[in-house]
């Protein structure tokens, strides 16, 4: 599939992030279950990174989500929480692939926006950015989604974290 995105270069984004409104349609998909879709979301933009989606609550499945006591600090966005996705067909329990921040820290509040919004990393469920099945960023510390627009080499890779 040709990507209908622009061409973006991950050492042209900036540091600190940046975060701005996607201009696309956002899909989350389990098997059949649909857990995210989205036409309001957020990105943010970081030097050497694709860019990491954030998916309004009201566009979120919540009802597969329960919260656990995982966190981790990000020095632009603060703490961040993570929740555990219950199959609504009976598989494993998924630990740990979907994020938010309740309370976004950030230069001057930059990162406000963000709140309560979810994030998730790729897989085991499909990730689309409008019709494209995106593909995640190397390691597993990073929860980028590379689409065929974006150029450049990505950070992350094997040793990066591993959940």
């Amino acid at each position: 599939m040709v990507s209908n995105l622009p061409k973006e270069n991950v050492w042209d984004y900036p540091r600190p992030p940046a975060i701005e409104p996607v201009q696309a349609h956002l899909r989350v998909i389990y098997n059949d279950v649909v857990l995210a879709d989205t036409t309001s979301a957020l990105r943010i933009l970081e030097t050497g990174h694709p860019p990491t989606y954030y998916i309004p609550p009201k566009d979120v499945k919540q009802e597969y989500l329960k919260h656990n006591t995982k966190s981790t600090y990000c020095e632009y966005k603060g703490l961040a929480s993570y929740y555990d996705f219950n199959p609504p067909d009976g598989q494993p329990v998924v630990t740990s692939r979907i994020w938010s921040y309740g309370n976004p820290s950030g230069t001057n509040g930059k990162y406000g926006d963000v709140k309560d919004y979810f994030s998730f990393y790729v897989g085991p469920w499909d990730c689309y950015v409008n019709e494209e099945k995106v593909e995640a960023q190397p390691g597993d510390f990073y929860g980028g989604w590379k689409t065929k627009n974006i150029e450049g080499k990505v950070n992350g890779g094997s040793g990066a974290w591993s959940l």
